[in-house]
């Protein structure tokens, strides 16, 4: 991993992560350390565990051990958690700086009801997050058909008996052979093959 990924800078304040079990995790005391006033954000940590503990929330099944590269240069086991459990952790912070993160959790928390409600709003809104990022009308529209067709394939799957991730990736398998010529395993090889021989 390149060392730049291994930081994320908010407010000035450089928290450091790592790649575990393919997600981000992130240093608990780094991130209490940029949301608090606190200058000993250990014990801050500390204390906000037996308060998290209190609330129910399960430390051990919440936050991991990880080796993450200190001021001195040296690689120390570090409390970490993942965005998820980071968030749910951030909850928890009474602190000013933590209030904006705390409000747009809150936002997404409403929209999340929103489109359970009116499932209608997910589509508008992923549609509006790639016209964010970039994307054209027409790549839109395309991606929007592609998960509409995929959906239908799977129940019709789903309805026909097929249920394991197994049976799924070998039908998936066969349809991208049939159309491509290569399997999507054989398509990651080649692809990588490219940038690396």
């Amino acid at each position: 991993m390149n060392p730049k990924d291994a930081l994320v800078v908010f407010q000035g304040a450089k928290i450091r992560r790592t790649w575990h079990d393919d997600k981000w995790y992130f240093s608990v005391v780094d991130t209490v350390g940029a949301l608090t006033d606190s200058s000993i954000p250990r014990r801050y940590w500390s204390d906000l565990k037996n308060n998290l503990g209190e609330e129910g929330f399960e430390l051990y099944d919440n936050i991991v051990q990880l080796k993450l590269l200190s001021s001195d240069g040296k690689n120390y086991n570090t409390d970490c958690a993942n965005t998820e459990s980071m968030f749910r952790i951030i909850q928890s912070i009474p602190s000013k700086k933590a209030e904006p993160f705390k409000r747009w959790l809150a936002k997404v928390g409403y929209d999340r009801v929103q489109e359970i409600e009116d499932p209608e709003l997910a589509q508008k809104r992923m549609k509006e997050i790639y016209k964010l990022k970039g994307y054209s009308n027409e790549w839109i529209e395309k991606r929007t058909r592609g998960i509409a067709i995929r959906d239908e394939l799977t129940d019709e799957w789903h309805e026909r008996g097929i249920s394991s991730q197994r049976e799924y990736s070998i039908l998936t398998a066969e349809i991208s052979r049939a159309t491509f010529g290569l399997t999507p395993g054989e398509y990651k090889k080649g692809s990588s093959c490219v940038s690396s021989c």
